[in-house]
């Protein structure tokens, strides 16, 4: 039987709703909150405290040629210039590491057609100087849907025409990914858009979690919000429409 977010989680979420944001947000992200249920046994954690990027590593420091994380109105801002674009895809990571999880958030790209994901099964890669760059799975959002083996295999899973379908086009996605074993889940506004086995499990490895910011040569901006995980889930999916 599912069972609703614990007191503590709550009490977190409840933090995270408070601080400064559109009225119109901020009463979206409560109604999908208030709606997001748990299975009983599962712990579920907020990765995003709402403020800043504690528990998080990346360029976010001072350095304005190479900061492209930032934190504003309870969002975790991931943002390029067109004179300070990534010549390298870059992550903001967890510092914790994860192999087998539940992540419900949301994410929306706010200029530039460019992609973004989330990277997951793999680690922090240095590539062409750039210290903060991740080789491992992706799944990538909101354009080009898909999974990535990145600086591996390359693309590993194409949308099948559910994702396109699910996208809300300019605005924010809810998404959830379930990452169990070799089989990565995804719904997307509460559809069920890929359920995929990696087909070398030996690369399904422990590794922080990665926001993507792609290596562009436009100003571009994705943003970020929710990121709500709980570990050893079980094998359900929860935010899917019945």
């Amino acid at each position: 039987m599912l069972a609703r977010l614990s007191l503590l989680t709550i009490a977190a979420l409840a933090s995270f709703l408070t601080l400064p944001a559109l009225a119109e947000d901020k009463k979206a992200v409560a109604d999908w909150s208030a709606s997001v249920k748990f299975p009983a046994g599962e712990k579920p954690v907020m990765l995003f405290n709402g403020k800043d990027t504690e528990g998080w590593e990346g360029n976010t420091g001072a350095n304005e040629t190479t900061k492209y994380f930032t934190v504003k109105d309870g969002v975790i801002v991931a943002r390029n210039e067109a004179d300070n674009a990534p010549k390298t895809s870059n992550y903001l990571l967890t510092k914790k590491s994860y192999r087998n999880f539940r992540l419900i958030f949301e994410g929306k790209l706010a200029e530039s057609s460019m992609h973004s994901g989330i990277a997951i099964w793999g680690k922090k890669f240095e590539k062409d100087g750039e210290k903060n760059s991740y080789q491992g799975h992706l799944v990538m959002f909101p354009s080009g849907w898909g999974f990535y083996d990145l600086f591996r295999r390359n693309s590993i899973y194409k949308d099948d025409g559910r994702a396109v379908k699910a996208d809300n086009k300019g605005g924010w996605n809810r998404m959830e990914i379930l990452a169990i074993g070799d089989r990565i889940r995804l719904a997307v506004n509460g559809q069920l858009v890929a359920d995929w086995r990696d087909p070398k499990p030996e690369l399904c490895e422990e590794g922080p979690l990665g926001l993507q910011l792609h290596s562009n040569k436009v100003a571009q901006e994705v943003q970020f919000r929710g990121l709500i995980l709980s570990e050893n889930p079980t094998d359900e999916m929860i935010t899917v429409e019945k």
